[in-house]
């Protein structure tokens, strides 16, 4: 799949932006500040309907658009698939006046001129963003992992992201339940339903995640022994806050190595032993007045050789580690929608030596589309350059190198 057309209003530092992009790679080049950065989030936030960057979609509106009786930014984007099927995705956030608390943010979401859930969005175009913070995917906190395994999960699995979305309301309601139980105001037989619910929709997140790295962890492998000429071996380890297994008596636990690769545990099978655990911690998650186990509390580790990168990994080690996920994920997706994503990469070959930067631009070409954006063209060999379209990028305007 690839983007032919990109349409962008009031976004970020974009007044107004028209852009027609080809299929296979589009160098960005431009200093700091001036909107590489900008277009690769209005791409994502196409195919996601979330910010990489920001939790609140305010921010995205152009700050010069309040002075508008009705301030708005809009995103349009003309998509075709691998098989010539057209599709225009199309997202306007508002600001609308609220009485007395002062005002709102409308989103509303359209496919083909008609509205559309954020769900509905899935599948329509999918990407795969590679930036310098994906770092925190190792050195970072454990929440920046399971966002990445939500997002990835989310473009291609609606089962999944119903469940999530599911999932997360629950959390909340049970929470405040354990809360009026320790507050005198409720009984615990009311934890009953809900332990239920949560059983059920987080066993669907729990075997998702771990098919995921299982699916990763492969490709990952083998990307990984070229980049370290065979001196290293990565392993993806999914850590579920609560140990399910294949026998639900203690054995073969998923959480051991190697047996995840191996075998994959449905959600049926994990549900009853999740809700067993919740059962068995109730008294000490009602003190708390919170759930203190789920795939809310869930990590993956990646390891070298046996040892935690996190703990005893250099910068290095999890650079190319991560660079190993990233284009793991490429294939993944390929293979599993049927198509190339579209990749998006942000400032990631500077951080590179020059063997790892070869490795990734040679994937780069394999891809429909890519876009890349850069401070400095000079990174890429000339070659690579010659078969790309090359952008400059100054203040929210864009042109073609040539200056046409």
């Amino acid at each position: 799949m690839h983007i032919t057309h990109l349409s962008l209003t009031n976004f970020r530092n974009y007044a107004r932006l028209e852009l027609d992009l080809p299929p296979g790679p589009v160098v960005l080049v431009g200093a700091n500040a001036q909107g590489k950065t900008n277009l690769l989030e209005a791409i994502y936030y196409l195919a996601t309907s979330r910010s990489p960057y920001t939790n609140t979609d305010r921010q995205l509106i152009n700050w010069l658009a309040d002075d508008n009786v009705l301030p708005y930014a809009r995103l349009v984007a003309d998509v075709v698939n691998a098989n010539g099927a057209a599709t225009r995705i199309e997202i306007t956030l508002q600001k609308l006046a609220n009485g007395i608390n002062g005002e709102r943010l409308q989103k509303v979401i359209r496919v083909d001129g008609l509205d559309r859930r954020a769900m509905d969005l899935l599948g329509r175009v999918n990407v795969v963003f590679f930036v310098p913070q994906d770092l925190a995917l190792v050195e970072g906190s454990p929440v920046e992992r399971r966002r990445y395994l939500n997002v990835t999960l989310c473009q291609t699995d609606p089962t999944y992201c119903r469940a999530l979305g599911d999932y997360d309301k629950l959390i909340a309601q049970r929470n405040a339940l354990l809360r009026r139980i320790r507050d005198g105001l409720a009984s615990p037989g009311e934890l009953a339903y809900w332990d239920e619910q949560v059983a059920q929709k987080g066993a669907v997140l729990v075997t998702g995640r771990q098919k995921l790295l299982r699916d990763l962890e492969g490709e990952a492998q083998r990307i990984h022994r070229e980049l370290t000429g065979g001196m290293e071996y990565l392993e993806l380890r999914y850590l579920p806050s609560f140990t399910p297994t294949a026998e639900a008596n203690g054995q073969l636990s998923f959480s051991a190595k190697g047996l995840d690769i191996h075998r994959q545990l449905d959600a049926g099978a994990v549900a009853p032993q999740f809700l067993e655990a919740l059962q068995s911690r109730r008294r000490h998650e009602i003190e708390r007045g919170m759930t203190t186990l789920g795939p809310h509390r869930d990590e993956m580790r990646f390891e070298v050789n046996g040892h935690d990168l996190g703990d005893y990994g250099s910068r290095g080690q999890a650079r190319t580690a991560v660079m190993a996920l990233k284009l793991s994920e490429l294939a993944w997706m390929r293979s599993t929608v049927g198509e190339w994503p579209v990749l998006l990469l942000d400032e990631v070959v500077a951080e590179l030596d020059a063997q790892r930067r070869a490795y990734l631009l040679a994937a780069v070409e394999e891809a429909q589309q890519a876009v890349l954006a850069t401070t400095e063209a000079e990174l890429f060999t000339p070659d690579f350059l010659a078969r790309a379209a090359r952008w400059r990028v100054a203040a929210g305007q864009i042109t073609a190198e040539d200056g046409s």
